[in-house]
């Protein structure tokens, strides 16, 4: 069985890295070009584990790149992971490699369907997550699945604690189903579409801390948006409280809520 895996991300390379801690092998490697997603939360580059281990790496600018398809097929490619990708494989990527596509979706799918999955758990108040390995079909995290892993989330879980533990669940599922993977033998089931729900995208001006929000949404916000993510902001004047820790009080605090307050703890003043 020859697998291929394309990622940019922090957690795609811990899953190569548990590929070969657990003894396995890929035939191929992905990932975008050098100067492309510099901003990315958890960016990473993939020279190192490809140098390390041996491994053709192609850098490209988008997943559905025609050197893509001809890599796949040229090196007879049976599965492909794509893991931390933002850029959605079209059809004919999809059908280039012999068995299909394998993804991760750091929800409980069909839950979760989306972006911004690490945030809007947070933000939710969800007490659980997890993070979904599926075939991915041509829509958006609707591809039938081939295993779960559930994460507890509590109210003082951050996105750095929830990303940290999204990571582990990765190379968990990497090692529970690689071989029945690498042998043709997973199971796939299918979505129940009845309790999908679809998450949207969150952009860093998203992030702000507003005086008529409770404490608990200011809370679930500071939590939410800390690293990796850019953080959550209060404006005050001309300048920006960049925060990325903070407690709430009723009755005493540096920020006014609309039933108490906000005091960061660790946070950095910019200009506005």
């Amino acid at each position: 069985m020859k697998i291929a895996f394309a990622t940019c991300v922090r957690l795609g390379l811990s899953c190569i890295e548990e590929i070969y801690r657990i003894n396995g092998k890929l035939d191929l490697l992905i990932s975008l070009k050098d100067e492309k997603a510099r901003d990315k939360s958890g960016r990473i580059y993939l020279d190192d584990i490809a140098y390390e281990h041996n491994i053709p790496l192609l850098k490209v600018n988008n997943i559905n790149d025609p050197e893509v398809i001809k890599a796949l097929k040229d090196y007879e490619i049976d599965w492909l992971f794509i893991i931390g990708w933002s850029q959605i494989a079209k059809e004919e990527v999809l059908k280039a490699p012999k068995k299909g596509c394998i993804g991760m979706h750091p929800t409980l799918l069909p839950v979760g369907r989306g972006r911004a999955a690490i945030p809007w758990a947070i933000l939710k108040g969800l007490k659980q997550t997890g993070v979904t390995m599926f075939k991915l079909d041509e829509g958006v995290d609707t591809g039938d699945i081939i295993g779960q892993g559930i994460i507890e989330i509590n109210e003082n879980t951050t996105a750095t604690d929830l990303y940290k533990k999204v990571d582990e669940m990765h190379v968990s599922l990497i090692s529970k189903y690689w071989d029945d993977i690498i042998n043709d033998k997973i199971t796939l089931t299918k979505q129940d579409e009845s309790k999908a729900t679809i998450w949207p995208g969150r952009k860093p001006n998203d992030g702000e801390i507003f005086s008529n929000m409770t404490m608990d949404e200011a809370d679930k916000m500071v939590r939410a948006v800390t690293r990796p993510y850019p953080g959550a902001f209060y404006k005050e004047g001309n300048k920006i409280i960049r925060i990325w820790s903070a407690r709430v009080d009723p009755d005493i605090g540096k920020i006014k809520l609309k039933d108490g307050y906000l005091t960061p703890i660790e946070y950095e003043i910019e200009e506005g």
